[in-house]
């Protein structure tokens, strides 16, 4: 509900508390949600719809209105205050004269329909991240709420309009430092009221175009794209409905402790997956060695498959002749190879010219009838489609090829690998991809990740892959030009969010530019954003941890951290891993989430110490709780997880766990940045020498 903006509110009992007023007006927005949610419930559908295909629609929309309305108590209904002054000019239309706004996570009006509390994504909420002193953007007063919870405790004003005013909030928010530093246990919270203005300058570009965020540990990139993906949907809905969005993460672990932020905000239709799930034409049960990966991952294998695929066209050198009762209708060679010259020409899927061809045949025998004095219809020319001559001569001249097979020929056959990737591949090259033993069967053969990235390649050559609205892909330095080919396929007649990190590229085959990748997406025209100040990382842990930069990203600019708190950070010397163990316990003493990371070998020996020691630990992916706070990490999956305290264990393994020493020391940079209070490195041996 909108009140009067003034410096001092109506004289009422309540006034000399103001506290007291703000979480009256929280009891409220939660009474008002809790009867918009029961207004949900209440519907009754059975006279407005039509059939019961209708009646399941509408039933499931309402059923996700109802999760959408949802109040979670632990969560603050709303976290901000906006009050304006009288707006000047009439070409304002949002935030009319004097009103005052509650900004939260979703909209919550009364029974009159007037609003209570703000969706943050709406325009009269933007002033909320990016009002300043310099433009106040109108807004006398900006009011964040701090909570314990689910309950308002605290306040913090800044008098926008006023710079002589000595009540002026410090130019540190208190309570936005403390709400990006609270403690965490479970899943990735999201961020709406902690975003900063560079943040939501790119959270509410346009969906017309691809943006490409470039941001170090603790920056807020994933948060940036999610929060994207939500504002997306609450201003392009209906097409977005239509579309639909994707989520496109590193690993299955990530996936899970992002997936609780766009439902919290009320947006439950968004698909998460990996690049693996979009490409899962087969089973993966085989792995290639990385100088095998880095070919098969390379853009050239695109040109490798599509003169595998069209060698299959052959050139008709008989005439067809169709028999309709007691005529005969000819169709001589050279026209049969107009035909198919005209189609290779059009560059259309391989499926979809295959299924013109014996249409362009049909329509050729009508030209002779109408000739001959008859009117044939399109019935007729459908007819001659299908006859068997016509059947005959496609399969002959285009036959069908099923997408599986053909990487599965080129990936066995020497012969046919060469045929098609001379000037392309290097015989060395070639060999590298050859498997050595003979396979029966596409569903005998043990597929790597990259073959089927390869299979999905050929798959979209004979027949269009279907294209979402926007797709977020999250930790996209990591991967091949294939990979990247793959995902620009789901969204060619959308746009994209791409983030990721060029310093924390894991594999070999890691992007090398921005441009470079975008190019590979399909999007070569997208924005390159660059976000380098750091909320989530301690000083102390990013400034030692960006003594790898140099090494591992030459020329890549240093997260700046913005946190007063310089966080704790120990090198500890150990003499085994009971005082790994013990660095934990140490750890968990402090309230939040902790991560033991350490090299994948070191995952067992670690795992058995944890448990003979009787300290409860889970693995990534599995949800941390206030009794199970320890999560035992490979460093291998380190990447995109966040826990309060971190114990690093044994650098130099981490580092030596690569196939070589860039790919360790980027590994080392990841697992080094994942704390967001206090790092312990625990070593037994000599530290890396570029942590100097």
């Amino acid at each position: 509900m909108s009140t009067p903006s003034t410096s001092s509110a109506p004289s009422t009992p309540a006034d000399d508390d103001p506290l007291a007023r703000e979480r009256s007006h929280l009891s409220a927005s939660r009474t008002a949600l809790r009867a918009m949610r029961e207004d949900a419930e209440s519907l009754d559908i059975r006279d407005v719809t039509a059939n019961w295909v209708n009646a399941q629609i509408l039933e499931r929309q309402i059923g996700e209105r109802i999760k959408a309305l949802a109040d979670l108590s632990d969560t603050p209904l709303f976290f901000g205050r906006l009050d304006y002054l009288h707006a000047p000019g009439a070409d304002r239309a949002e935030g009319a004269e004097g009103e005052r706004f509650y900004i939260g996570r979703r909209h919550v009006h009364d029974a009159d329909g007037d609003p209570m509390v703000i969706d943050w994504r709406a325009p009269v909420s933007q002033p909320f991240y990016r009002a300043s002193k310099k433009d106040p953007m109108d807004v006398g007063l900006r009011r964040r709420f701090g909570y314990t919870r689910g309950d308002i405790t605290a306040y913090e004003d800044e008098h926008l309009s006023d710079p002589g005013d000595p009540s002026v909030a410090a130019a540190t928010s208190k309570l936005l430092q403390q709400e990006i530093e609270r403690p965490r246990v479970g899943p990735m919270r999201d961020i709406v009221a902690t975003i900063q203005p560079e943040q939501d300058e790119i959270v509410r570009s346009g969906l017309g175009g691809t943006v490409c965020v470039q941001g170090g540990p603790g920056t807020g990139k994933t948060a940036v794209g999610l929060h994207r993906v939500a504002y997306l949907l609450y201003a392009h809905r209906e097409r977005l409905a239509r579309t639909g969005t994707l989520v496109i993460g590193p690993n299955k672990s990530f996936l899970q402790y992002i997936e609780q932020v766009l439902p919290a905000l009320g947006e439950l239709t968004v698909r998460q997956g990996t690049v693996d799930d979009l490409v899962a034409h087969v089973e993966v049960r085989g792995a290639d060695d990385a100088a095998a990966a880095v070919v098969k991952g390379d853009a050239r294998m695109a040109q490798v498959l599509r003169r595998a695929l069209y060698a299959h066209v052959g050139t008709p050198d008989e005439p067809v002749v169709v028999v309709r009762g007691s005529r005969r209708w000819r169709v001589p060679a050279y026209e049969l190879q107009e035909m198919v010259g005209e189609l290779l020409d059009r560059d259309i899927r391989y499926g979809a010219a295959r299924d013109a061809l014996p249409q362009r045949i049909a329509h050729a025998v009508l030209v002779q009838m109408e000739r001959s004095g008859e009117a044939p219809d399109d019935r007729v020319q459908d007819a001659v489609a299908r006859n068997s001559a016509v059947k005959a001569v496609v399969k002959q001249v285009w036959p069908a090829v099923d997408p599986a097979k053909l990487v599965l020929r080129l990936l066995t056959d020497a012969d046919f690998l060469a045929a098609h990737a001379q000037g392309v591949l290097s015989e060395e090259e070639q060999k590298t991809i050859l498997w050595a033993k003979p396979v029966r069967s596409v569903k005998s053969a043990r597929w790597s990740a990259a073959d089927a990235v390869l299979i999905d390649e050929a798959t979209d050559l004979v027949e269009r892959t279907h294209s979402l609205g926007h797709v977020v892909l999250d930790e996209a330095q990591d991967l091949s030009p294939m990979q990247y080919r793959a995902v620009g396929r789901r969204c060619t007649t959308g746009s994209a969010t791409v983030l990721g990190d060029l310093a924390q590229g894991t594999t070999p085959w890691a992007t090398r530019s921005w441009e470079e990748a975008l190019a590979h997406l399909g999007k070569a025209d997208a924005v390159i954003e660059e976000l380098t100040a750091g909320f989530r990382v301690p000083t102390d842990v990013i400034a030692y941890a960006s003594r790898l930069l140099p090494h591992i990203a030459p020329g890549l600019a240093p997260v700046a951290s913005v946190r007063e708190n310089p966080g704790f950070f120990e090198l500890r010397p150990v003499s085994g891993v009971d005082e790994v163990v013990a660095a934990c316990v140490e750890s968990l003493r402090h309230e939040g989430s902790t991560g033991l990371i350490a090299a994948d070998a070191r995952i067992p020996a670690l795992a058995e110490a944890l448990t003979a020691a009787g300290v409860a630990h889970l693995s990534p992916g599995e949800e941390t709780t206030a009794q199970n706070r320890l999560t035992l990490v490979p460093a291998s999956l380190a990447k995109g997880l966040e826990y309060d305290y971190v114990v690093l264990d044994e650098p130099r393994a981490v580092v030596d766990g690569e196939p070589d020493e860039r790919t360790g020391l980027r590994r080392l940079y990841v697992a080094l940045t994942r704390a967001v209070s206090g790092l312990i490195v625990t070593h037994t041996g000599p530290l890396p020498a570029e942590l100097g």
